[in-house]
C-alpha cells in the first residue's frame, strides 16, 4: 500500500483516485475549490463530474495542499494543462519530500509548445521528485469509475519507473502495458482531441459515418507525421495512445471533445461552446499549439488547419470540408511507408 495524492477532482482524476483505492492504495484526492472537497467529503459524490457515481469513503478529499501531499509517497497530476505550471509552483512550495511524479493531462502548451512531463519538469526541482511517468491511453473517466475493462499505457524516461506506475494502477478492470516511447505516447493523447473536434463536427453536420472513418483515419496520419517530427517512434500511433485514444474520443458521446465539435456544427460560437461544457475541451488550446508548431515545422496537416480555423478564425464547417475534399491528389500508402522509413532509416 502507498500513500498517493491525485491533484485534480475533476472526473479523471476522481475515476483514477478510485482505481488506486480499489487496489489498497491510500488515496487523497486535492481540488482547488474548498466547496469542492466538503461536497466530496460530506455526500460521497462529485455531482459536477460524475454526478451517478459513489464515491468511496476511503478517498478523502483535500481544498489544503500542503495537506493533501503530506508524507504520500506518489503525486498525480490529473490537471487541465493551462493549470500545470501554476500548480506544479504550488507544489515547489510546500514539496519537502521526494516522490514520483504521474500525470494523467492530454494537451501541448500553446507558443512553447512543451508536452506536459515538460512543463513539470521546468517548474519542479529535480531533487523533488524520481522519475516523471505519464499515464495514457483510450479510458473514459465515467467507464473507469463504474469498473468497466479498460486498458491504458505507462511511459516514463525511467523503466522501472514506469513499471512501478504499472503496478499502482494495475487490476483484473484496469489493464495497463509499459512503453519506452514517452514522446509518442504524450503526443498521442494530446493530438487525438484535435481530431476528435472533428468528428464532432462532422456528425453534427450529419455526413455520416464514411467521413468520420476518413477523417479519423487521416487525421491519425497528421498525428504520426507530427509525431514523427518531434521524436516520436510512429508505430506508437497505432497503439493504446494513438488509434486506440483516438478511436474513443472520436466515436463517445462520453468525449468532451466529441461534444464541442458537435456543438459548433449546430452554429454555436467557441465562447459559447465551452461556457456549455462546464469542463476543460482540451483540444482547443492543443489545436492552437499544433497549428503553431505545424506552421513552424512546415508539416502538411490539412485537418488540424482548417479545425484551427474553424476554433479561431470563425471558419465555415462545410467550406472547410469542401476544401480538403478538393485537396490535390495523392497516394495513401507511400505517404505511410514514406514515413516508417524515414524513421527507421530503412534502404
Amino acid at each position: 500500500m502507498e500513500k498517493i495524492a491525485v491533484l485534480g477532482a475533476g472526473s479523471w482524476g476522481t475515476a483514477l483516485a478510485m482505481v488506486l483505492n480499489s487496489n489498497g492504495h491510500d488515496v487523497r484526492l486535492w481540488t482547488h475549490i474548498e466547496k469542492h472537497a466538503n461536497e466530496i467529503n460530506q455526500t460521497r459524490r462529485n455531482e459536477v463530474y460524475l454526478k451517478d457515481v459513489v464515491i468511496p469513503d476511503q478517498i478523502k478529499a483535500y481544498f489544503d495542499l500542503k495537506e493533501a501531499i503530506d508524507d504520500v509517497s506518489t503525486i498525480l497530476l490529473v490537471l487541465p494543462t493551462e493549470a500545470i505550471r501554476m500548480v506544479c509552483q504550488q507544489l515547489k512550495a510546500v514539496l519537502t519530500d521526494k516522490v514520483s511524479i504521474i500525470h494523467g493531462t492530454k494537451g501541448i502548451e500553446p507558443e512553447t509548445f512543451k508536452r506536459v512531463s515538460e512543463m513539470i519538469e521546468e517548474e519542479l526541482p529535480r531533487e523533488l521528485y524520481d522519475e516523471i511517468v505519464v499515464l495514457s491511453g483510450p479510458s473514459h473517466a465515467e467507464e473507469v469509475s463504474l469498473g468497466h475493462p479498460t486498458t491504458v499505457t505507462t511511459t516514463s524516461k525511467s523503466e522501472q519507473a514506469a513499471l512501478h506506475a504499472q503496478g499502482l494502477f494495475m487490476n483484473d478492470r484496469f489493464r495497463v502495458y509499459t512503453s519506452t516511447d514517452l514522446i509518442g505516447v504524450e503526443l498521442g493523447g494530446a493530438l487525438k482531441n484535435i481530431i476528435a473536434l472533428g468528428a464532432g463536427i462532422s456528425d453534427g453536420l450529419g455526413f455520416g459515418d464514411n467521413a468520420k472513418a476518413a477523417l479519423v483515419t487521416r487525421g491519425l496520419a497528421e498525428m504520426a507525421r507530427l509525431g514523427t517530427a518531434m521524436g516520436a517512434d510512429p508505430l506508437t500511433f497505432i497503439g493504446l495512445t494513438g488509434i486506440g485514444d483516438l478511436i474513443v474520443t472520436s466515436t463517445s458521446r462520453h468525449s468532451r471533445n466529441w461534444n464541442a465539435g458537435n456543438l459548433l456544427a449546430q452554429g454555436f460560437s467557441l465562447d459559447e461552446v465551452l461556457a456549455k461544457m462546464n469542463m476543460v475541451v482540451e483540444g482547443v488550446r492543443t489545436a492552437k499549439a499544433a497549428y503553431q508548431l505545424g506552421k513552424a515545422k512546415g508539416i502538411v496537416m490539412p485537418i488540424t488547419f482548417g479545425i484551427y480555423k474553424i476554433l479561431f478564425e470563425d471558419a465555415d464547417p462545410r467550406e472547410i470540408v469542401e476544401q480538403l475534399m478538393t485537396r490535390s491528389k495523392r497516394n495513401e500508402v507511400d505517404e505511410v511507408h514514406t514515413l516508417l522509413k524515414q524513421y527507421y532509416r530503412q534502404d
